[in-house]
């Protein structure tokens, strides 16, 4: 059976009868064309079976239509809902989405590499740890970049940020007016940017509370790490009257290690907070006090600062911190 002809823009225009631009036009988002010639090329285009072809549509504008979006293996539970969303906004713009993982940072220069291959309009980069060196690579390519919750002040990176100072300083003020006077700190991985940043931002504010030398244990953000690392901690030292999570996985995986190994009741014998807001701290059995990030906000000004970046090169890098929530919930309680 002979194999059937594809169907051209120009075979469209002439069914349709209007010129091959106004086909082209019809279907390149942003181009204007009148209500009556659009309603009559999508008609014939699809009676006809025409889809336009994006290798020539990229010939002519000069883009992919791809966007990289780059994510740690040890990324936060909340990144399947940022993936969604990053997809759903890019998708509106007529862009999708090439997901590349990163398991080790080491692994970076041959993962960059690999999308040079794609030529890829523009790339946002979730949890992925980049040095200058990196950032200036994506500068000689002429990609843009967006780094997604990161904070880089020295950097002339695009980043899009969650307020971490802020919303940790509610959490320690929540826990200090609730008359706790002790705390632990498990952190999140050493070579994580976010996880340091949070880090140093509660060690910063416990301390101008008075309480000195504050102790920081190191889990990898899992919930698995942060019942191991408790666990050893507790074995060998005096409780704290609160621990403060980097993030929301380690925050339960402590509640579950405290209920269940070390027999204790959260929150009358121990008060437990983390960070991000994922569906699962909100359970019944956690309910956990945390700050929920606000990720449709987030991964549209992600979307956007990129496509701005991809339509102007030339423009100045940018950086937007939003603000988190507070969500009070059962896993602190006032202390006498």
């Amino acid at each position: 059976m002979a194999k059937q002809k594809r169907v051209t823009s120009y075979d469209v225009a002439r069914e349709a009868g209007v010129s091959q631009s106004a086909v082209s036009r019809v279907f390149r988002p942003g181009f204007s064309v009148s209500k009556k010639t659009r309603d009559k090329v999508v008609e014939t285009a699809n009676r006809m079976g025409y889809r336009p072809n994006a290798i020539a549509r990229m010939l002519i504008t000069k883009q992919s239509g791809m966007v990289a979006v780059i994510i740690s293996s040890r990324a936060n539970l909340n990144y399947p809902e940022v993936l969604s969303q990053l997809n759903r906004h890019l998708g509106e713009k007529n862009k999708r989405v090439l997901l590349f993982t990163l398991d080790e940072a080491s692994d970076l220069d041959e993962l960059l590499d690999n999308i040079w291959t794609f030529q890829v309009d523009g790339v946002i980069a979730l949890a992925a740890h980049f040095e200058h060196d990196s950032l200036e690579r994506f500068a000689q390519q002429q990609i843009p970049v967006v780094l997604y919750n990161r904070n880089v002040p020295d950097s002339n990176a695009n980043t899009v940020c969650c307020n971490h100072e802020k919303g940790i300083k509610e959490l320690i003020d929540l826990l200090d007016q609730s008359n706790h006077k002790s705390y632990l700190i498990i952190a999140g991985p050493k070579d994580s940017d976010v996880a340091n940043e949070r880090r140093n931002i509660a060690e910063k504010l416990i301390s101008q509370l008075g309480v000195d030398n504050v102790p920081i244990i190191y889990g990898d953000y899992s919930y698995n790490s942060a019942r191991e690392v408790f666990s050893q901690w507790a074995a060998n030292n005096e409780l704290p009257d609160a621990v403060v999570c980097s993030n929301d996985m380690m925050a339960i995986g402590v509640i579950d290690e405290a209920r269940e190994n070390l027999k204790l009741n959260v929150p009358d014998d121990l008060s437990v907070v983390g960070f991000d807001g994922v569906l699962a701290s909100s359970l019944y059995n956690y309910q956990l006090t945390t700050i929920q990030q606000p990720l449709e906000q987030l991964t549209k000004a992600a979307v956007d600062i990129l496509l701005e970046r991809i339509e102007n090169p030339d423009a100045a890098p940018e950086s937007r911190v939003l603000s988190g929530m507070l969500i009070e919930g059962n896993s602190f309680k006032q202390r006498e």
